[in-house]
């Protein structure tokens, strides 16, 4: 990777500009914009496969994480011509949305040039865009959990998903918390999906009622971890795996194996230093979240039964 302040890269065929490589994202370790976009080129082969046909919420710190950043859904009009288009109608305004599509490697390193140190795919495609591929649970602890409390529940979701005959796969979220995703195949809308999410997450929070909580208000759950369902709404979005995320250490979301999850297990310990190394180790362990199919109302029997 070229290391001058402004560069070009051709990307199969595609010629995408570098800026600002050398500005410090992470004050602290000294990682660069540079070391951002790195990462993703080394990555895409793994990264773009969760990517492709998902319009992308961005999330820009261009200034590096001490900065909040912003969100940028509407990015799509003024972006280069290798870079795939999804246009959206607002429910709220009525506007048409540009949403960045990442289907090759040159957009995802455009989008990484745009500041977004992490990527933030829907949980649909363009082709069906009612309906996610996933099941997704989100384990979001306060400041006052314990990651042991939070591997804990992750545990419980699978023991849930376990009866109801589900398959499901686990991954850091790269800060906190954990991700719990049950490969769905876009066979179900979003309603359908998000009411079989709190089901489970209802189940899961009877097994543990002095940790967890379904309160999504900050100031009313207290020091509880919040049991997300409602990421399985249109145009929610999370971090991908295999995404950097904007906090101390340069931790990566990175996907687990179930022994994995244990009381050994650190919620950052997977960071842009160490990952490539483990996926070649491992290989994509999130594959099958692509891959494979559950059914709703075949868990649904089970979890009756």
């Amino acid at each position: 990777m070229a290391t001058k302040e402004k560069s070009e890269i051709k990307i199969g065929g595609h010629i995408v500009t570098i800026t600002n490589q050398k500005k410090v994202y992470w004050p602290d370790e000294g990682f660069t914009k540079g070391d951002v976009i790195d990462h993703y080129d080394k990555i895409a082969d793994y990264i773009l496969p969760h990517l492709k046909g998902r319009p992308l919420s961005l999330k820009r710190n261009p200034n590096g994480i001490m900065d909040k950043g912003f969100y940028h859904k509407d990015a799509g009009e003024n972006a280069p011509s290798f870079v795939d288009v999804l246009k959206v109608k607002s429910e709220s305004n009525g506007k048409i949305i540009d949403y960045i599509v990442c289907n090759n490697k040159a957009t995802l390193l455009y989008v990484a040039n745009l500041g977004c140190i992490e990527i933030n795919p829907w949980n649909s495609t363009e082709k069906k865009p009612g309906h996610p591929t996933w099941m997704v649970i989100d384990i979001d602890p306060s400041d006052k959990n314990t990651f042991t409390e939070v591997v804990d529940t992750a545990l419980t979701v699978k023991m849930i998903l376990d009866k109801a005959g589900i398959s499901s796969y686990c991954k850091t979220s790269g800060s906190s918390g954990l991700h719990v995703y049950a490969p769905l195949k876009n066979k179900y809308d979003y309603v359908t999906v998000k009411d079989f999410a709190l089901i489970i997450a209802s189940l899961v929070q009877e097994q543990l009622p002095g940790t967890t909580t379904l309160e999504r208000s900050l100031s009313k759950r207290g020091p509880k971890i919040y049991i997300d369902y409602l990421q399985n709404r249109t145009g929610q979005t999370l971090a991908s795996v295999y995404s950097l995320r904007p906090v101390p250490g340069a931790s990566v979301s990175t996907p687990l194996e179930w022994k994995e999850v244990n009381h050994k297990l650190t919620p950052t310990q997977f960071t842009i230093q160490n990952i490539l190394q483990r996926i070649k180790k491992k290989g994509d362990l999130f594959l099958p979240v692509l891959k494979e199919s559950n059914s709703i109302e075949k868990a649904l029997k089970a979890l009756k039964a």
